[in-house]
């Protein structure tokens, strides 16, 4: 398999997309959000001080603190990295332009996005870290992922080989279907969830950390309680490929599925012990993964040539 300039781009930027997001949890976590009070600079430097000693005088001492700031500073820089990238593929994608139009329009869109998405982060420090604004930030760069996901997949289909007959495809289609948009109401009450916790976060008397779930009220129950209808639908999916002796890429995809909506499970569990701030990582970077995951499939099982592989 050999790979043209776009392809290997745009594959390595969707994972460096992803791994942002990572570092974005990271951040979150680790409540560095503010680290550099100011945008698009950092303490009124392009580089940040290292110490206090270094501290420019128009800002508040008390704002500062090196490990948050460096945090946030390091996230921004991957941030720039990742822009640059997301720049290379639109212009590789002119290639595509006239042969595969989706590949360039969906390529467009995503610089445009990526465009957009700065000046929010800009409005997210702007705004010291609105609940609403930090959802938004969060909800698109999954949707930034999953638009170079598509120009990605149109480009490389070619690649993909999968055996299946109508029925199958049709009925793998509707439950794939009905589990991605499962996932993304789950994922949209867990942003819910996420901004109740901030508000106690922001309280006079801060509770224990391992009573916030539980006084982030009817949202928190409403989405441990959904989670088991995104497992329940990822399970017949599991079990329909299963049945019916699927095999290929179809299979793996199906049983990964599973296996991370387990996971994601056992992790929001784990979260009502003190919210460990690396469970809060990797259920933010499970949730990007099961999205992607299940908008791939769904890709993969519209394609309209079958091929044996």
């Amino acid at each position: 398999m050999k790979l043209n300039a776009f392809q290997k781009t745009a594959i390595t930027t969707v994972l460096a997309t992803l791994f942002l997001i990572f570092v974005g949890g990271l951040v979150r976590a680790t409540g560095a959000g503010l680290g550099c009070p100011d945008w698009p600079k950092c303490f009124g430097t392009w580089i940040p001080p290292t110490s206090l000693a270094d501290l420019p005088a128009a800002f508040d001492a008390s704002q500062f603190n090196v490990v948050k700031t460096w945090t946030e500073y390091i996230n921004r820089l991957i941030g720039v990295i990742i822009g640059f990238l997301i720049t290379a593929t639109f212009l590789l994608s002119f290639r595509y332009r006239r042969t595969k139009p989706s590949i360039f329009y969906s390529s467009l869109a995503a610089f445009l996005l990526v465009l957009f998405q700065a000046w929010l982060g800009g409005q997210v420090v702007k705004s010291g870290l609105s609940h609403y604004m930090i959802t938004l930030h969060m909800i698109l760069a999954l949707v930034i992922m999953n638009v170079l996901l598509y120009a990605t997949f149109r480009a490389t289909r070619e690649f993909v080989h999968i055996s299946l007959d109508a029925s199958h495809k049709k009925t793998i289609f509707r439950v794939g279907l009905v589990l991605l948009v499962f996932t993304m109401i789950q994922l949209v009450l867990g942003t819910q969830v996420r901004e109740e916790i901030d508000l106690i976060k922001e309280a006079a008397m801060v509770p224990d950390r391992s009573t916030w779930l539980e006084r982030a009220g009817e949202i928190f129950k409403i989405h441990r309680s959904f989670s088991w209808m995104v497992l329940v639908s990822g399970i017949y999916l599991g079990y329909y490929v299963w049945k019916e002796k699927l095999t290929g890429l179809i299979k793996k995809i199906g049983y990964a599925n599973v296996g991370l909506i387990i996971i994601q499970i056992l992790i929001g569990a784990g979260l009502q012990f003190g919210m460990p701030k690396v469970l809060q990582i990797i259920h933010l970077v499970g949730i990007a993964v099961m999205v992607s995951m299940q908008f791939l499939m769904l890709l993969i099982l519209k394609m309209r040539t079958q091929t044996e592989g």
